[in-house]
């Protein structure tokens, strides 16, 4: 069965069931997705399985500043419509061309010249019913307050902070990661990002079986007391195969944040496991596979993943191209050297998009899948070596990236410490609710 892909904003997510079970895919794109805000009732916990309950506690963050409004002035809202531009909502709230020219050329006048229907503009005027503030709200956090000086304007960005609660799920995977994350009431965006940060050790196609559990502390975004949207996981856990790993995240010195291990062990590795999002596996490494096309016993020394033609191709890590064109076997290819150890390979692919000698960093658009040389059908067929030698890229043990800077573990234990607390509390409460509502087969 394969699930029918679910368009979020300009990108997708794909996620193919039970062809059988061990087939099943989870994809996770990585490129921008639009915020889900949701709204989750109370739930009560079921007895024959385990589901999740939205339990918020607020955590400190900066009060927001409400939009300031010039009580002075008389106000009125006009909202964009389906063709409105800015001379048009100028015109229906009865000002002239001059006014329209005057803020549109002001220095930050550019900010009003793409409008879209939803928004709104809220003018200001004077006794003398004369213009004076223009509020042009981007977003629910931002606006952009135009101020009037004799014949020109000025303009203010303002920035409101949301408030933030943190939210918990848990959840026990009885198909896929997907459905077993809507079983649980969890965004689309949330879902995405656990795969991210569990699937450099967790094969989200072939590893998760039924019985594994997650769960997990996570942002919630309010202004004004209505929910915006969601926002980042802050703590996990994964349970695979009774094997537990957990992932808190931590923002360092210089603002960049990332997932790490209760011990300060990055949850990304130097590699991705799989150089493209949407995929299946149609062969695997194998020394001893019958060539599909020439019929004989010929080592397959990668993996080929089948997917549609164009989807990208990323760098699996970051390196150098020593590689890139083209051979009647392997058709377009791309081979990137990784330091003095590894090398990748690409082939088959449909474009190639980068030169010999050019530096990429990982998760870089390096080609997309087709299925030129000697190919059945549109896939990629990927390889990585170790010291010359082919591995699995499936099951090879992928290097580390960077742990936390010993300049960085004081503070990070102070961050991760009441956070993972939180998340065990929570655990354990919802554990034990399951232990009181199952009744005791005491005689």
């Amino acid at each position: 069965m394969i699930e029918k892909a679910r368009k979020v904003a300009h990108f997708f997510l794909m996620f193919v069931r039970d062809f059988p079970r061990r087939n099943m895919l989870i994809a996770a794109s990585l490129s921008s997705i639009i915020l889900l805000g949701f709204s989750f009732p109370r739930e009560e916990l079921d007895t024959l399985t385990l589901t999740s309950e939205r339990i918020a506690i607020t955590v400190e963050s900066q009060p927001a500043e409400l939009d300031g409004q010039n009580t002075e002035l008389q106000w009125r809202t006009e909202k964009v419509g389906n063709g409105d531009n800015l001379s048009t909502l100028f015109e229906r709230a009865n000002f002239s061309a001059i006014d329209v020219y005057q803020i549109s050329s002001s220095p930050k006048g550019k900010a009003l010249s793409n409008l879209y229907p939803g928004e709104s503009l809220r003018f200001g005027t004077d006794e003398d019913n004369q213009l004076r503030e223009v509020h042009y709200a981007k977003s629910p956090l931002e606006t952009h307050i135009f101020t009037r000086q004799e014949s020109r304007y000025t303009q203010e960005k303002r920035v409101r902070e949301p408030e933030i609660l943190l939210g918990y799920r848990e959840g026990v995977i009885q198909d896929s990661l997907y459905l077993s994350g809507k079983k649980a009431n969890l965004p689309d965006k949330l879902i995405m990002e656990m795969a991210n940060i569990f699937g450099w050790d967790i094969d989200f196609v072939f590893d998760i079986r039924p019985g594994d559990s997650f769960s997990l502390l996570y942002e919630d975004r309010f202004i004004d007391g209505e929910k915006l949207s969601v926002g980042n996981i802050i703590a996990a856990s994964f349970t695979n195969r009774k094997r537990t790993l957990s992932a808190v995240r931590y923002t360092d010195s210089n603002g960049l944040s990332d997932y790490y291990t209760p011990k300060g062990l990055s949850m990304r590795k130097a590699f991705l496991r799989t150089p493209l999002d949407i995929f299946r596996i149609s062969s695997g490494f194998n020394l001893r596979r019958k060539h599909p096309i020439h019929k004989k016993i010929k080592a397959h020394r990668g993996v080929d993943y089948a997917a549609p033609k164009g989807t990208p191709v990323y760098a699996a890590g970051g390196g150098r191209v020593i590689e890139a064109g083209y051979s009647k076997a392997n058709g377009n290819y791309v081979f990137l050297q990784h330091g003095q150890t590894y090398i990748t390979k690409y082939l088959h692919l449909n474009k190639k998009k980068v030169r010999r000698g050019q530096v990429v960093k990982q998760k870089q658009l390096i080609g997309t899948v087709g299925s030129t040389g000697y190919a059945t059908g549109p896939h990629l067929h990927y390889e990585f070596l170790v010291n010359g030698v082919h591995r699995n890229p499936r099951t090879v043990k992928l290097p580390q990236a960077k742990p936390i800077a010993n300049s960085e573990k004081v503070a990070f234990n102070e961050a991760i410490t009441p956070v993972l607390v939180q998340l065990a509390q929570y655990q354990e409460k919802t554990q034990l609710a399951l232990r009181e509502s199952t009744p005791s087969n005491a005689n």
